[in-house]
């Protein structure tokens, strides 16, 4: 049975909502990272209990993804994205009331569970309303709002702890989602399951896997284990930024509180904002005529940010430090902007959901390992705190060199086999 055509300004007004719930989704998780200076003083948390707190959201995060992504091919959607927004909207305000290290954990290991619900089965939505002219294109776009709300997160975060104290910051991001989840429960619509491509028949046949089965048929496919191994690496690089960049910044450089979080996070996600949707663009125009043409964005995103990566750890000054961060920022969007677009030339139409489930599981359960080491090198390394560091930020280059070796890899597998849909 083949269904309607979607009409056009569907598609886009859906990105247009979807964009902002993940806006919201990512300044929730980055809002604690602006006050890490504010708990260590009131709570005298050490780098490595701060490091904890900033992995304790990923590890749950990662290993819920596949859970979510497994029920998001086979659940509705919507009722997934409206319950995940409106969990961890609470879980947000809760955090405000916390005054222990063990209730911090706690409170963001829920937040964790409740955001890792969103995008598995927003990606897979967006897939259904965007076809294979428009993926890359839509797909960065709803990744540019990572950048924006790390951003907000940062910004407004650190602004309301300054004037209103610590926990108001958690309040008011907590409040803003509880009436977003009320507006997405009346908006947003549901696609037929593949109806950018094939049809409404591909459900019943995947509902007939189970979970092992259906993981275990993603694991084999043609490539997928080397893109989800680079998103580990890439996504360690990415989170030690997200997570200690203002720390870094407050340090090293003796910024004030506030301009510390706006920042850390200023210069890389704007520029990742822009780079990004272009390079979604790019992808989508190369792929007309070269098979895997994403990857080979993704690749050459990561080679020239391993450079930028380094000069960001070694930086001297403040304008080579902005310098090296935007310049981070622009291969770090580059290389987002295809995260799940590549993923879903490699795995059948019916498992996507499923698939990003899977990718955020072993991206964000690797890639938390990445805050974690930091904190425990700035503790109980040699040389000074902020020295130790710096060099744990430059060698964490290696790791976005790693990852472009696997998408190449994987570029190549995909040049050898033919993809099943």
């Amino acid at each position: 049975m083949q269904t309607l055509p979607i009409p056009s300004r569907e598609k886009w007004v859906v990105l247009g909502i979807l964009w902002c719930v993940c806006l919201l989704n990512y300044a929730d998780r980055q809002a604690i990272s602006s006050i890490f200076p504010m708990l260590e003083r009131d709570f005298g948390f050490t780098k490595a209990q701060l490091g904890l707190l900033g992995s304790s959201f990923m590890w749950v995060y990662a290993f819920s993804s596949p859970i979510a992504g497994f029920a998001g091919d086979r659940l509705s959607r919507k009722g997934l994205i409206v319950g995940g927004c409106l969990f961890w909207s609470l879980m947000t305000g809760m955090t405000g009331v916390c005054g222990r290290l063990w209730q911090f954990v706690a409170a963001r290991s829920l937040i964790g569970l409740g955001e890792s619900v969103y995008f598995p089965s927003a990606v897979s939505m967006l897939s259904d309303y965007h076809g294979a002219h428009t993926r890359s294109t839509a797909l960065s776009v709803h990744q540019s709002a990572v950048y924006i709300g790390t951003i907000a997160g940062g910004g407004l975060g650190a602004l309301l702890a300054e004037h209103f104290g610590w926990r108001w910051a958690f309040y008011g991001f907590g409040a803003v989602g509880i009436l977003l989840s009320l507006f997405l429960w009346m908006r947003l619509r549901e696609p037929p399951r593949g109806s950018s491509e094939m049809g409404e028949e591909a459900v019943a046949i995947l509902d007939e896997a189970g979970m092992v089965q259906s993981f275990s048929s993603l694991l084999k496919s043609p490539g997928v284990p080397l893109l989800m191994g680079a998103f580990a690496c890439a996504n360690g690089v990415a989170a030690i930024f997200l997570i200690w960049t203002p720390t870094f910044l407050f340090e090293k450089f003796h910024l004030g509180f506030v301009a510390s979080g706006v920042s850390a996070v200023a210069a890389i996600q704007l520029a990742s904002a822009v780079s990004a949707p272009l390079s979604g663009m790019l992808a989508d125009r190369l792929a007309c005529g070269i098979k895997g043409a994403r990857m080979l964005v993704q690749a050459a995103a990561l080679f020239l940010g391993t450079f930028s990566v380094v000069s960001v750890g070694h930086a001297s000054t403040m304008a080579a430090l902005i310098l090296a961060m935007i310049s981070f920022g622009l291969c770090k969007g580059a290389y987002d902007g295809g995260i799940f677009a590549s993923l879903f030339d490699l795995v059948p139409t019916r498992e996507r959901a499923s698939a990003a489930g899977l990718m955020n599981m072993i991206g964000w359960g690797g890639g938390a390992l990445g805050p974690l080491t930091v904190g425990l090198v700035a503790t109980f390394g040699h040389g000074t705190q902020t020295e130790r560091m710096s060099g744990a930020i430059a060698w964490s280059a290696l790791a976005y060199l790693v990852a472009s070796c696997l998408i190449l890899a994987a570029y190549r597998r995909m040049q050898l086999q033919r993809i099943p849909h």
